[in-house]
């Protein structure tokens, strides 16, 4: 390789260095700014506003419902009758609900509720700040002395902790209850026998597990989500990648977080 050619590469290898660490700065200046104002909102006026988190809520999590459902009974039934075959191999067809149960609650429930959700929510997330953006407004505000992660990041913030939490119990629940319907179906099992040896096979720590990685992974999405909407340029064709990135984003960031809450809770629970 020529001189020219390697000052090249170390120059665009050192671009997207810099890239990355600004990248990681402004969303670690974004939460931090969203906490400030999340605490000043509580205790200072003006307060949050209620009725725009409770809007939120029922934006990007309510009628995040049917789909998180549909998705996740699915995800039961496929995980039953993978199992189902390998299990008999060995005689423990009966521990079907236990692999399931487990495997949901601790795993599947929080992880698939967090994928769909980042291209649910986030994506809208991101495409509606966006517009803001490209239409001013987010400059209006400043102008007007109106901080926009006080009015528009931190309600999104906590409807999407406290929805993405809420459906990931209804995601356990409804995983389990797709493992039954095979069970009980296709590998004629017991329904009375199946719940209660999903209810015996699970503790509390499974429980828990799962709704720490919910919170982390609706944290995640919503500021990713707020902070790519935000620095949209570009005009209408900037929305679009930033909605895209989000959901990109959002959802590699979510399965590195899995991977490294799953090594801790292995090791240290």
């Amino acid at each position: 390789m020529s001189t020219n050619g390697l000052v090249r590469l170390l120059e665009r290898v050192g671009g997207q260095g810099e890239g990355f660490l600004a990248y990681v700065g402004g969303l670690g200046f974004l939460t931090v700014d969203a906490l400030k104002h999340l605490v000043l909102g509580v205790f200072t006026r003006p307060r949050l506003k209620v009725d725009e988190t409770f809007f939120q809520m029922v934006r990007l999590g309510v009628r995040a419902i049917p789909i998180i459902a549909l998705v996740q009974v699915f995800v039961g039934m496929i995980l039953a009758l993978q199992l189902a075959p390998v299990l008999a191999d060995y005689g423990q067809l009966d521990k079907v609900a236990t692999v399931v149960a487990i495997a949901i609650f601790r795993e599947l429930g929080p992880l698939i509720s967090a994928v769909v959700l980042s291209g649910f929510a986030g994506a809208a997330i991101a495409a509606e700040l966006g517009t803001m953006v490209v239409g001013e407004e987010i400059a209006a505000l400043r102008t007007s002395a109106i901080p926009p992660v006080r009015f528009l990041v931190v309600p999104r913030i906590i409807a999407c902790l406290l929805t993405t939490v809420a459906l990931t119990v209804l995601a356990d629940v409804v995983g389990a209850l797709g493992g039954g319907i095979v069970d009980h179906w296709v590998l004629q099992g017991d329904s009375w026998q199946y719940y209660h040896t999903t209810i015996e096979s699970l503790a509390a720590k499974d429980f828990l597990t799962g709704l720490i990685k919910s919170g982390v992974f609706a944290f995640i999405i919503v500021l990713v989500s707020c902070y790519e909407g935000l620095s949209v340029a570009g005009g209408a064709e900037g929305v679009g990648r930033a909605a895209t990135r989000s959901v990109v984003l959002a959802i590699f960031l979510i399965i590195a977080a899995d991977c490294a809450f799953t090594a801790f809770f292995y090791f240290f629970w």
